[in-house]
């Protein structure tokens, strides 16, 4: 089973807009701590867009923004599955379409939230790496953070890298650079009532329920359940230990000031 439904993305089949493709071309290999092509100035890539530098490492773990090359692995990964087909854990089913047209999907909402990245609402899809292959995608996303102190997350794993723990060190991951790092006050999340598996990493790491929404999937009621994790659940609960490296120059593009 999938490990949280995206209540706030809408995965795309058209062509994306020429504004919003374009930065995806560009974005090189990343290696070292200075990701992508030097340009005529002697500027890399990541001096223009420090997000590409952002690293969170757990112990069998890394998460950051994929390379091209690792987004089409990622992309194939939910190609291969996710779920069991029977049960729709996300309430826009994206999962549904061909594999062909799920790996589409992947790759150009990746390139559509980049594209249309404000410090006032953003969506980062940090690409999950085990052992070196792309196993899945967690993202933490968020409106006026500095006002509001909140984040949200929501995630899919493939299904072959399932139970294994790793959807419970992934959403440590971020949950530690919302609290430890963003100096977030609360993270919440979403299931539906069928999503036994998010639940669990929910309960695991310290959510709370925090009320139900009746919404329509695959043209039925389904039951979503909001859950809610403060900074002193998480802090009670934690026991992933993370590492975050070069958040500081991201902090203006997160909403946030410079420390």
């Amino acid at each position: 089973m999938s490990y949280g439904h995206e209540p706030d993305l809408v995965f795309v089949s058209a062509r994306l807009p020429t504004r919003l493709m374009s930065l995806a071309p560009f974005q090189d290999s990343i290696t070292g701590t200075r990701p992508g092509r030097v340009d005529q100035n002697g500027e890399v890539l990541v001096d223009h867009f420090p997000l590409l530098g952002l690293r969170l490492t757990t112990p069998r773990l890394e998460l950051r923004l994929p390379s091209p090359e690792e987004l089409a692995a990622l992309a194939e990964s939910a190609a291969e599955g996710v779920h069991d087909p029977e049960v729709m854990p996300f309430l826009v089913p994206w999962t549904d379409r061909p594999p062909a047209e799920v790996a589409r999907s992947v790759i150009q909402n990746h390139w559509l939230q980049l594209g249309a990245w404000e410090p006032e609402k953003w969506s980062l899809q940090l690409a999950v790496f085990h052992a070196g292959a792309a196993v899945g995608l967690q993202r933490i996303s968020a409106r006026d953070l500095r006002i509001t102190r909140e984040v949200n997350t929501g995630s899919w794993l493939g299904r072959r890298h399932q139970g294994q723990g790793i959807g419970t060190e992934m959403r440590a991951a971020v949950l530690h650079l919302a609290f430890a790092g963003l100096d977030a006050e609360e993270a919440t999340s979403a299931a539906l009532a069928d999503n036994h598996a998010s639940y669990a990493v929910s309960r695991k790491l310290g959510y709370r329920p925090d009320g139900f929404e009746r919404r329509v999937v695959r043209g039925t009621m389904a039951v979503d359940a909001r859950l809610r994790l403060s900074r002193a659940d998480w802090d009670r609960h934690r026991t992933t230990p993370v590492t975050i490296e070069d958040l500081e120059p991201c902090l203006p593009m997160l909403g946030l000031p410079a420390s």
